[in-house]
């Protein structure tokens, strides 16, 4: 679907203004804006392609770069001189505190893996950036709450790159069939991923490349010996740098199912699962894993699993809204809006812009059906920059999803569903899982307070 078929169909019955009500689009594409000065720290896979996105859209100069691979940074250095307007090469930096020691950053993206992101993040809004940073917020619910205090008290900006609140499509399915009301009341549902992505096999041990400073990449996290399977990018098969897959894809799908039906934090969290086909694996994630989490009157079940096949093939990671009404399926590609009775099915697709951003089609790596949603919620955040307002993935919306999902890992460790107070930051009546909020922090690195921040 091209912009233009996109517009035609946000057109039918809503008019277009209203799909994007409340939205900020960035008006500094007009070019009357100041240009802003962009630090990235980790130059991967995602980091690269989202920022290369904001160069589409805003006027930004990469000044800085950062990450702990030594060659990984010097290609990206490359990448963004032949990307960005001015042709300038980016001064480049193996930590990301002497980068934020000697650049003045308008703006500071954090794309490292998940277990460096809260002292990443921290440390640019106390120097005095608007942070863009990925998702999930942090590993442990304590530094998400640590992230949130820091937000709040040096007054920053900062969005979380859960961009399904920025979706296209999934902004038109959210307006037509939400809050127009084609569901009617909603009661149940369903979230789920069956990807094959877990990794498999048992790689040896090994020492790390010489371009990869592995003290400093493991950082606050526990030590383990070198395989291929740490990096790049595979590093989400180990729980001592994430959450999992509930804490990879659960996130997102929550995410977009709390933002379509306005839900905050849920009330109970309950989980069960493990690793019951691949046991042979150096992966320690789970393989196959259900969660419940319940928000009154409506629970949302989430299941993964990383063998078998999809119960809908055509909707692999997806959520599934039930209402009394209808039924509506969304996933990053499209939604479909099945009415239970003789009603007209409604539906959308993921937007493609190769007309005005070409290079989207021969860019390596990009997931080009998100180009569109990444631009947008760039955008977003821009403007939110100008206005000083709250950003649609607020860092306060990714602490609540982050934390329910890292509740569930919890919940489905100990055996036994956790009653939630958000208020107090607390499972009610039960210390073993409140001890577990936090992770024991690898010396020298300190955990964050978030009465201390």
């Amino acid at each position: 679907m091209d912009r233009r078929e996109f517009l035609k169909a946000g057109a039918t019955g809503v008019a277009w203004s209203s799909l994007v009500a409340g939205w900020n689009i960035y008006a500094g594409e007009s070019g009357s804006q100041k240009t802003k000065r962009y630090g990235l720290i980790g130059c991967g896979w995602y980091g690269k392609g989202a920022m290369f996105r904001l160069l589409q859209v805003a006027p930004v100069e990469v000044v800085a770069l950062c990450d702990v691979d030594s060659k990984m940074l010097a290609e990206a250095a490359e990448m963004v001189a032949g990307r960005q307007a001015s042709k300038k090469k980016p001064r480049t930096y193996g930590d990301y505190r002497e980068m934020l020691k000697q650049e003045q950053l308008d703006i500071v993206h954090v794309a490292t893996p998940d277990h460096w992101h809260a002292l990443a993040m921290i440390a640019a809004v106390k120097a005095g950036a608007d942070v863009y940073v990925e998702k999930p917020i942090s590993v442990d619910v304590v530094e998400g709450r640590a992230m949130l205090a820091a937000a709040r008290k040096y007054n920053r900006v900062v969005q979380v790159n859960m961009q399904r609140r920025s979706t296209p499509h999934l902004v038109e399915a959210r307006q037509k069939i939400i809050k127009e009301g084609r569901l009617g009341k909603v009661a149940y549902v369903e979230i789920c991923c069956y990807y094959h992505m877990r990794a498999r096999g048992n790689p040896p041990d090994m020492d790390p490349p010489a371009n990869l400073n592995y003290d400093l990449w493991t950082g606050p996290a526990p030590m383990r010996p070198y395989s291929s399977l740490v990096h790049p990018r595979r590093w989400r098969a180990f729980m001592e740098y994430g959450n999992g897959i509930i804490g990879d894809m659960c996130v997102h799908m929550l995410d977009m199912v709390r933002w379509m039906l306005d839900l905050g934090w849920p009330k109970r969290i309950s989980s069960s699962g493990g690793i019951l086909l691949d046991k042979d694996s150096k992966a320690n994630i789970t393989d196959t894993q259900t969660a419940t989490f319940d928000f009154g009157d409506i629970p949302v079940v989430w299941t993964h699993r990383t063998w078998g096949s999809a119960p809908d093939p055509d909707y692999p990671w997806a959520a599934f809204i039930y209402g009394e009404n209808g039924t509506l399926k969304a996933d990053v590609h499209k939604y479909e809006f099945i009415p239970s009775g003789k009603g007209e099915k409604i539906g959308g697709k993921a937007l493609y812009e190769y007309d005005k951003y070409p290079e989207d089609e021969t860019e390596k790596d990009l997931e080009r059906h998100v180009a569109s949603a990444m631009r947008w919620h760039w955008k977003n955040f821009l403007g939110m920059v100008e206005t000083r307002g709250r950003p649609v993935s607020d860092i306060e919306q990714g602490y609540i999803t982050a934390a329910s999902c890292i509740l569930a890992n919890i919940a489905c460790q100990l055996g036994r569903t956790l009653v939630w107070n958000p208020e107090k930051a607390q499972v009610v009546g039960d210390e073993e899982a409140n001890r577990l909020l936090r992770r024991p922090y690898r010396q020298p690195w300190n955990h964050p307070d978030p009465q201390n921040v």
